[in-house]
């Protein structure tokens, strides 16, 4: 079942950011595997890994990266030891997408913005509420450079 949420006029608004179903176990292990899969065919080479969470009817897509190769002069300008700087590059996530789950084949997403550091609902290419799991990496992909 969907939910929507009443205005004060009481009518019903269907809402693609808001319910969305628990996803169960043997669906996760799918979905990760699709994601992983989709990341390793068209993004090889653009991270290091990348970590699938789950969380309740959420699914979170974030990259990791190696340190670039001028890491020891990033370090003192960052003025810490350079085994700090590179263990601090590996472990800081870059969030790429947060998804809804409403089937197995439907799925909402809201793409990153480190502008405002938080997830915003977003439309798929096609202008539609709804897509894959791969549709939505594609689109917070756009973080993910050589």
């Amino acid at each position: 079942m969907t939910k929507g949420r009443v205005t004060r006029e009481k009518t019903w608004v269907f809402d693609p950011h808001s319910g969305g179903e628990p996803i169960p176990a043997a669906t996760q292990d799918v979905i990760r595997q699709r994601i992983l899969n989709h990341a390793q065919e068209h993004y090889a080479g653009k991270f290091a890994r990348i970590d699938v969470r789950f969380r309740g009817a959420m699914c979170y897509i974030d990259a990791y990266n190696e340190p670039p190769p001028d890491s020891e002069g990033l370090a003192k300008l960052c003025r810490v030891p350079l085994a700090e700087y590179i263990e601090g590059f590996r472990n800081t996530p870059t969030h790429l997408v947060r998804l809804r789950h409403f089937g197995l084949e439907r799925w909402s997403f809201a793409f990153y913005t480190y502008s405002n550091e938080r997830y915003e609902p977003s439309a798929y290419p096609d202008g539609g509420w709804f897509g894959t799991v791969e549709q939505a990496f594609d689109v917070g992909a756009v973080y993910l450079t050589d």
